[in-house]
């Protein structure tokens, strides 16, 4: 009774280990490959649960997300003027043909990378050289993007992969050149600062000038007001005093008179010598009226 127990239990663990080694699994993120005695029998590109036949066929799995070709140094590329440009660029791919991708380059992810790095280099180059150090630095960057993906993926596909995206993520002068560049900047900043300079300059003499000139237009025409005034004023006293001499032309003299010897004798010690008959002392000899 023991040994068909025991018969039974090592059938099961047979049939067991035969199933187990008969399925596997794929998921979403792989593809994989059946191979027979080395032959590929089978592509599984979707995922789920397969069968093979155990200790003859055998399966490898390949990542079908997308994956990055990103080099660590920047590469050197001349312009159509030959002049040196750093390039910092990487690449965005994935796997659409698993088994192109096995025949072309033995499902080696790092040769696929090396494939992908050639092309991208050469199509680089090959771009680069028909543009000028502006355009590739800021006027053209998305139009030599786009060629780039275009013509990298036309050659990708050779190995069943798909180019999702290649990018520039910079694009710098050599240091030589890139000190080059700045003297010239300096020197232009400098040459428009002067330019700027002069100008101010010379704006500001013609504001000096101008306001000199409106200035001396504005005296002008307040002395002329002023001596319009002036006149009026004198003009208007001369008829004020003609018309009180003509009313008492006895009564003008005396009172003009009196301002003379005010302004004679202001102060104490002031002394003036005299005829005393003049005229000038006529009315301090006498009070009676002079007829």
């Amino acid at each position: 009774m023991m040994t068909k127990t025991n018969a039974l239990i090592l059938f099961l663990l047979l049939v067991l280990v035969v199933v187990s080694q008969s399925l596997f699994t794929v998921d979403q993120r792989k593809q994989a490959i059946v191979f027979r005695l080395g032959e590929v029998v089978s592509i599984k590109e979707v995922p789920g649960l397969f069968w093979k036949v155990p200790l003859v066929d055998n399966v490898r799995y390949f990542d079908i997300r997308a994956l990055t070709v990103d080099p660590e140094e920047p590469e050197r590329f001349l312009t159509s003027e030959k002049k040196n440009v750093l390039v910092d660029s990487f690449v965005k791919w994935r796997i659409v043909d698993v088994k192109q991708y096995y025949i072309s380059v033995g499902g080696d992810e790092q040769r696929a990378r090396i494939r992908l790095s050639q092309t991208v280099n050469d199509s680089l180059r090959a771009e680069f050289g028909k543009r000028t150090v502006l355009d590739v630095i800021s006027g053209e960057r998305d139009q030599i993007m786009e060629t780039m993906r275009e013509k990298v993926d036309v050659d990708a596909r050779k190995i069943g992969v798909e180019v999702l995206d290649v990018r520039l993520k910079r694009v710098d002068l050599t240091p030589d050149i890139s000190e080059a560049v700045f003297r010239r900047m300096e020197a232009e900043r400098k040459r428009v600062a002067n330019e700027l300079r002069s100008q101010g300059f010379a704006e500001a003499e013609k504001i000096r000038a101008e306001a000199d000139r409106d200035k001396e237009v504005i005296i002008a025409r307040a002395y002329r007001d002023a001596q319009n005034v002036k006149g009026q004023g004198d003009a208007t006293a001369a008829s004020t005093y003609a018309s009180a001499f003509e009313k008492d032309t006895e009564f003008y003299s005396f009172y003009r008179s009196l301002e003379a010897y005010k302004q004679s004798f202001r102060e104490k010690s002031d002394v003036m010598i005299i005829d005393p008959e003049s005229e000038f002392f006529k009315y301090l000899r006498s009070s009676k009226p002079r007829r």
